[in-house]
């Protein structure tokens, strides 16, 4: 074979593949290095106060605009706080008002309440007894003229008590006696169980629960 058609071959000497090697082992150093900043860098925007500094080791100017920047969201951050306990503070104070105005309105309705009860009361231990002579009229004048006229007022008189929600107090003869209800005036002989209420004596009033006056009766005794 002539020399003119040998074929060229280049031959990697030891010094270039050494460099190849010590080339390669470079880049993968510098991908390390950026990979391990890259990592670096996200701890510290996570953490926040080492950005900077991570910065600094590449462009100075831009660390101060992110030391500045740091700086503005730390104190964004203390005003955030700071405003996020005023408002709970406010919530605190707002419940605290609407406790003290339900408990307000409910004191005061229960006060009105009571004022009308009162008045009302007033009104029926007035007019309760004018109700009791009427019915004693009506048991002295059965045979008079007037007995129909009384009637009638008394009726009229019975309707005004039940729209202020006055019930009478009328045992029957043998029902048993209740002492929050019921007046006992003495015992008298009677075929009525024993304790029980012989007769009404006077009608007893009352409102809805509360009771005005007591029904004044009499209670059957054994007969001796």
């Amino acid at each position: 074979m002539s020399d003119d058609d040998a074929v060229d071959v280049e031959v990697e000497s030891p010094d270039d593949a050494e460099a190849d090697a010590s080339a390669a082992s470079d880049g993968q150093s510098d991908a390390a290095t950026r990979n391990g900043t890259a990592e670096a860098t996200a701890a510290d925007s996570t953490a926040g106060d080492g950005l900077a500094e991570a910065v600094a080791e590449h462009d100075e100017a831009l660390a101060d605009e992110v030391a500045a920047l740091e700086a503005e969201l730390a104190e964004t951050r203390e005003e955030l706080l700071d405003a996020e306990s005023e408002v709970e503070e406010l919530t605190s104070k707002l419940a605290r008002v609407r406790a003290d105005f339900s408990n307000y309105k409910q004191r005061a309705k229960r006060k009105q309440d009571e004022i009308r009860e009162r008045a009302s009361e007033a009104l029926v231990d007035r007019i309760t007894p004018v109700r009791n002579d009427l019915l004693r009229a009506l048991d002295q004048d059965e045979g008079s003229d007037l007995r129909p006229g009384v009637e009638s007022t008394l009726e009229k008189f019975d309707e005004v008590l039940a729209d202020e929600g006055v019930e009478p107090i009328e045992p029957d003869p043998g029902e048993e006696v209740d002492p929050a209800r019921h007046q006992v005036m003495l015992r008298v002989e009677s075929d009525q169980p024993d304790g029980t209420v012989h007769e009404v004596y006077e009608p007893g009033y009352e409102m809805g629960d509360r009771v005005v006056s007591e029904a004044k009766v009499t209670v059957s005794a054994d007969e001796e």
